[in-house]
């Protein structure tokens, strides 16, 4: 089945009374199309397989008919669904009891990683009828023997590709193995890769199939943009784009959140109301400040990628992507969190000049393209900022002042025997000490990328001068005590085909990969050179096509011709002068494609097959979503962050 005609009402689709009370209290009019698709199925009692993206009211797809046939009589959970993140089991949780409102005695329990097993023990022992988790923590109430799941009715799995993303769907099986396998089963998922269509094919009996597309009018409401900016002016580019916009509430996204802590800092010390979550705060810290930001208590978010899904909250007028994300899908996620509910949104994407291969590929898979924007100048700035303090001099000036206040002005321009005018411009000054009416600095737009500006230079001599460091990049030889400034990602190590007898230096590599394949230096790892051949670590999960893409690099005129170490290449070198696996330095920060701290690899192809995202697994320092399940893998090992200069063999 296909794009599926919206049902006229609730009512046509069977719901119940207190359901539809609920509904129009809550202002639903008329259900979705995943919603007219799903409802009747889930009323049937068949197997379901939901294609749709977030954002089109899938929860409501399966809350609102399991609210409507469960038993009040029975005291074990009758519905168990399964999400990827804490955040989104909340959510969904949230949503249960807001569309149960006039449901007596419905209870739910929220069971998920990060918690004190003590009180979802209690809720369990208590009762319950619905049970929301993640598949860890699933799992472990069920080796423990606190959960129960031998009655449950309909089983539903929420962002299965997503689960599959993260490494938890060998949990998930698990987890299908403990059901009776009479229950009814629910699968959602916005794409259906091959093992997510497997676990389809083995646990689902003739699920009826519904694909609803996603329509690209919620993306049309969202204006798009991206400002070329360096790298070193982000937090003045990010403070101007605060200040000449009229927002309710803004999400700030970073890649690691370190730099979402930064970031939300230097928001604070602007003078406005911000707050961070990330990986390393506590799941209490993390309600907490979700349940601020929806009471309105402050109005810019900042977040790194895995922290922020799940996120339901409507308030988000403006959306900036502080660093660049590496794969369109998290982009899409990103951008998402603004233009809901019909309203119309804008999102801003700040892109240093090595990072245009980025925005080229995310422009290429959402086939739109986003315009360049300029950054406001001083004089746009500083008009802001006289506009907002003449506002904010009108709604004092309608209120009657004190006679003291009166007296106070009078005597100060008799006594210091200065005009009301110069009065007025002290106070002025005063008032703005802090924070100067006045830009100090002009801003600068960032260079084009170094491949555009050198195509001339190469087409005469069949390469460019590559490898050259700008006045405003770090330097390449990186002092252990600079290791912790380097981003917190999973490497894997590569093999090219140039070493020293080519004349080959470290600098020349990071300077090819960096302006041809738009990494920055920051992510490019430990470099090994060889006479023949050199090694060199990457972030993990490169994406097909910019792997490709890296193939055609030239360092110093020859070609890198790029394989992951170990794997044979019918243009590599010849196997006598490969090292052994185990030639490469170890490191015991980082195994390559094994062990990455307590996080999952993610690149073992039994598990991902080829659908991996260039950087998503880890969201670049956020370890928390992966620190249930950790594999090994056979891949040498390879150290994080930055490159240090190796001995000469």
């Amino acid at each position: 089945m296909s794009d599926t005609e919206q049902t006229t009402s609730f009512e046509q689709l069977g719901m119940p009374d207190f359901v539809l009370k609920t509904l129009s209290e809550l202002g639903y009019e008329s259900p979705s199309p995943i919603q007219a698709a799903s409802i009747p199925v889930f009323m049937s009692g068949a197997d379901f397989i939901g294609q749709a993206q977030t954002g089109t009211g899938k929860t409501a797809a399966f809350a609102l008919p399991l609210l409507a046939k469960l038993d009040d009589d029975s005291k074990k959970p009758q519905a168990l669904i399964m999400t990827p993140t804490r955040e989104l089991a909340i959510q969904v949780a949230e949503a249960f009891q807001r569309y149960a409102r006039y449901r007596k005695g419905f209870r739910i329990a929220p069971i998920y990683g990060g918690q004190d097993f003590r009180p979802q023990l209690n809720l369990l022992k208590q009762g319950v009828q619905v049970v929301v988790g993640t598949p860890g923590r699933l799992l472990d109430h069920l080796r423990r023997g606190t959960l129960d799941i031998s009655e449950v009715k309909t089983l539903v799995l929420d962002e299965a590709d997503e689960m599959l993303r993260m490494g938890f769907i060998d949990d998930v099986e698990d987890i299908l193995s403990h059901c009776s396998g009479e229950q009814q089963t629910a699968l959602f998922s916005a794409t259906m890769p091959a093992p997510i269509k497997r676990i389809a094919d083995k646990y689902l009996k003739n699920p009826q199939h519904v694909n609803i597309k996603a329509k690209t009018a919620t993306v049309e409401r969202i204006d798009q943009s991206y400002w070329l900016v360096d790298g070193r002016q982000k937090p003045e580019a990010l403070r101007r784009y605060l200040e000449t916009r009229e927002v309710d509430a803004v999400i700030v996204f970073t890649r690691t959140r370190e730099g979402a802590s930064e970031v939300a800092e230097k928001v604070n010390a602007w003078g406005y109301r911000a707050e961070a979550i990330h990986g390393a705060i506590s799941q209490s810290q993390r309600e907490k400040t979700i349940i601020g930001l929806k009471k309105n208590r402050f109005d810019i978010l900042v977040a790194t990628d895995v922290a922020a899904r799940g996120l339901d909250v409507d308030r988000f007028s403006h959306v900036v992507n502080y660093d660049i994300p590496h794969d369109s899908e998290s982009y899409v996620h990103r951008i998402g969190r603004t233009g809901r509910a019909g309203r119309s949104g804008e999102a801003v994407l700040f892109v240093t000049h090595r990072e245009n291969r980025l925005l080229q590929t995310i422009e290429r898979h959402t086939k739109q393209k986003i315009t360049r924007a300029q950054i406001p100048n001083n004089d746009v700035v500083l008009q802001q900022r006289v506009e907002r303090f003449k506002q904010q001099v009108a709604q004092e000036a309608a209120k009657t002042p004190s006679a003291l206040i009166q007296s106070v002005v009078e005597q100060c321009c008799h006594d210091l025997e200065i005009e009301p005018e110069l009065l007025a411009a002290a106070l002025i000054n005063m008032l703005h000490n802090d924070h100067p009416l006045e830009p100090k600095e002009e801003i600068k737009q960032a260079r084009e990328s170094k491949r555009e500006r050198n195509d001339g230079e190469r087409g005469e001599r069949g390469q460019s001068r590559r490898g050259e460091l700008r006045e405003d990049e770090s330097p390449i030889d990186i002092t252990p005590s600079q290791l912790q400034e380097f981003p917190d990602v999973e490497m894997e190590r590569f093999r090219i085909e140039v070493g020293r007898s080519g004349g080959v230096t470290p600098r020349d590599i990071v300077g090819a990969i960096a302006n041809e394949a738009g990494i920055e230096s920051n992510y490019i790892g430990d470099i090994i050179l060889r006479n023949e051949f050199s090694t060199v670590d990457l972030p993990s999960g490169m994406p097909k096509e910019l792997f490709s893409q890296m193939k055609k690099i030239r360092v110093r005129g020859t070609p890198i011709r790029i394989t992951r170490f170990g794997k044979e290449s019918p243009d590599a070198a010849p196997a006598s002068s490969r090292p052994r696996r185990d030639s490469g330095k170890p490191s015991s920060k980082s195994g390559g494609k094994g062990k990455f701290g307590d996080k999952p690899a993610f690149g073992d192809k039994k598990k991902f097959g080829d659908k991996k995202k260039f950087g998503d697994k880890k969201s670049f320092g956020d370890k928390k979503p992966f620190a249930d399940k950790a594999r090994s893998g056979d891949q040498p090992p390879a150290k994080k962050g930055g490159y240090k200069k190796k001995p000469k063999a």
